[in-house]
Formats: C-alpha cells, structure tokens, sequence
C-alpha cells in the first residue's frame, strides 16, 4: 500500500524492530486514505493497527502483517497480523478492558477491537497468534 501500489494487492511488512511498527503504521494509513475512509475512521485504524504491531513485536517475537483492501459489498481495510510466538495463555483476560502484561497503559487487544468494526484473534499456546482487524467504509 506503498505509493504506486495496487490496493488489490496485499502488502506484506515484516514486524522485526520498532522501525517497522513505524512502517506498518506509515503503510496503513495510506492504504487508509486511499480506501477513502473519513479521517476519523484512518485514525481508528492506524492506531489498532500500531498496538497490535507493537504486541507482535513485543509478545509474539516479530511476525507479519498484512494490509488489503476489500472491495465486495463493502469497502474497507483487512490487516492480518501474525507471530509464531507463545501464543496467549488466557485470551479472556487478555481481551480484559484495562488488562496488561508490559505494566503500562496501553491500549491492549481490547482496546484495539474497540477501534475496528470487526475483529477476530486465534491463538495457540507454544504456536503464535493471528490477529484479523477490519475497518469498513461509511
């Protein structure tokens, strides 16, 4: 979703420093705006997609993540972040409003479903965890 990129194309951004959290960030607001989504809705998606960036980077141990426009009945944006790490032990307490591991206060996994219109995470104990946001068009 770089300039010159067709947004029916996935993008695919490795998640291995806090430069490409940057970059992930950087990548899906102009995926974002080129989805015509409002200013408010860009905001909400880059800053769910900047917390689970950071949470695959911190707890997952790096991985990827995904940008695509969907365009079908609805128009929107789909991030797919993925780690191998140790996956969650506990994903009700994780997705806790307020919940936290790294002590700070974060926006969370709940946090970040609240700012997207759909969400959806699978996790494994010892394999990693797949994170799924969305964003819709208004």
């Amino acid at each position: 979703m770089t300039a010159g990129v067709d947004l029916g194309v996935p993008a695919i951004q490795a998640i291995r420093s806090d430069e490409d959290v940057v970059r992930v960030r950087q990548l899906v607001r102009t995926a974002a705006v080129a989805a015509e989504l409002s200013l408010v809705d860009q905001t909400k998606l880059v800053t769910a997609a900047s917390e689970l960036a950071r949470n695959t980077l911190i707890y997952g141990g790096g991985g990827t993540a995904e940008v695509a426009a969907v365009d079908g009945l609805r128009r929107g944006i789909r991030i797919v972040f993925v780690d191998e790490g140790p996956g969650i032990p506990d994903l009700d307490l994780a997705l806790t409003d307020g919940y936290t591991t790294g002590g700070g206060l974060g926006l969370g996994l709940s946090g970040a479903r609240r700012l997207v219109d759909d969400f959806d995470i699978r996790t494994t104990v010892g394999e990693g965890t797949r994170v799924t946001i969305t964003k819709w068009s208004r």
